[in-house]
């Protein structure tokens, strides 16, 4: 029984007096009365690796389907509003080439889906779009591009990406780039940014598209915060402090300096950005599966490996986080920067079978509102993580833009 003491206001008698399905009713009424954006939904490339063409077969795909983590129909039950297209350029592009044409062909492939479905479908390149869009009952097809490869080395492509909708571009992926090193690469090319990724930076500030720091070194990320004049995001990155040694994840300190950046981290869901407990036991499963291969003489790709493979999966069920882990790391960013600097960046269709309990596709945004919302977060904080802190970073990004040119 929760104890009250005389100072206790009437309507935190109230709240604490709600059952499970009020505030789950409560949550959903929320999801769908506010926006909710998303910095991070991998669709596009999901749909490029099933050979994605909107046939009459098969133009259902963003509308209905099991496969995957988004369609409309789940975005809309869970309220989803505004989601990121994540524009992913695969770390080999820079190796091979054709990183702008592979960029390109994602963005048409946004842009089809919108002009197939304009009465559920819409690109958004402004919060004022979103917003207008909302009110119609559409869903923004915002667009980012993950990785920053398909600049290259030519300045001129910022402007060119930007006119194409692009409204942010995390400056590498899986391997240090011609832009700076990656938290995933320990080669440390450029300790940080170079030349030219300096001026990729200030060339994103003019133009107006937001600095995603995202997957870059922990070097990259300070030089970044000296050197934008605009406020950056991480648009799917968590909190390091529940994943120790993992670089990908934000540190304390950056997460403050984020923070006084101005900009905002968005939550990943990903169950090993989660909690690294759960990275450690995926960690030995693997060597554990490694090893029986190995004294069969197999390799993971080998056509006789697939039996062995399933054999072991099925004995050893993946381990998930939950919700309220996702939970944990808002409340973490929230007492390290504040309610003003963190949203929601799940990584949806990008982080495979790994995701949490409770947040398994798009339909169940409510539950970690829920979740908040039993945890004393106001409907104003709710707010402000679904989209406001976005919107305040996006929209100050333009502001800077205009007032360098």
């Amino acid at each position: 029984m929760m104890l009250f003491s005389a100072a206790t206001s009437w309507s935190q008698r109230l709240e604490a007096s709600k059952t499970d399905a009020e505030w789950q009713a409560l949550a959903e009424k929320l999801a769908h009365r506010f926006i909710i954006t998303d910095g991070h939904v991998d669709l596009p490339y999901r749909l490029r690796v099933q050979n994605f063409r909107l046939t009459k077969e098969l133009i259902g795909i963003p509308i209905e389907t099991k496969d995957g983590d988004f369609d409309y129909v789940r975005a809309k039950k869970g309220g989803l509003d505004a989601p990121f297209m994540s524009i992913y350029i695969p770390s080999s592009y820079q190796v091979t080439g054709g990183a702008k044409v592979f960029a390109d062909s994602l963005i048409d492939m946004v842009r089809s889906i919108a002009t197939a479905h304009p009465d559920k479908f819409a690109i958004a390149v402004s919060p004022k779009e979103v917003k207008r869009n909302f009110k119609k009952g559409i869903i923004s097809l915002p667009m980012g591009m993950e990785n920053g490869a398909p600049i290259e080395e030519d300045l001129a492509n910022v402007a060119y990406f930007h006119k194409r909708g692009i409204r942010y571009i995390t400056l590498t992926h899986a391997t240090d780039n011609k832009i700076c090193d990656s938290s995933y690469d320990t080669t440390r090319t450029w300790n940080g940014l170079s030349p030219f990724g300096r001026e990729v930076v200030r060339e994103m500030n003019n133009t107006g598209i937001m600095v995603d720091i995202s997957h870059v070194s922990d070097s990259t990320f300070y030089q970044v915060m000296a050197l934008s004049k605009a406020p950056c995001i991480a648009s799917h990155s968590s909190c390091r402090k529940f994943t120790p040694g993992f670089e990908r994840n934000m540190n304390d300190d950056m997460i403050r300096a984020l923070g006084r950046n101005g900009g905002v981290i968005q939550i990943n869901f990903g169950s090993s950005f989660l909690d690294s407990k759960i990275q450690e036991r995926d960690a030995e499963l693997r060597n554990k599966l490694s090893d029986i291969l190995d004294e069969k003489g197999l390799k993971y790709t080998d056509p006789a490996a697939k039996e062995v493979v399933e054999a072991f999966q099925k004995a050893h069920p993946t381990l998930y986080s939950d919700v309220q882990m996702v939970a944990n790391h808002i409340d973490h960013v929230v007492a390290l920067a504040g309610i003003d600097h963190v949203g929601l960046g799940s990584d949806f269709d990008g982080v495979g079978d790994s995701l949490p309990t409770g947040l398994k596709d798009v339909s169940q945004y409510p539950n970690l509102i829920c979740e908040l919302l039993k945890r004393g977060y106001s409907e104003e904080d709710i707010a402000k993580i679904c989209y406001k802190n976005v919107f305040r970073v996006w929209k100050q990004v333009e502001k800077v833009a205009k007032s360098i040119n």
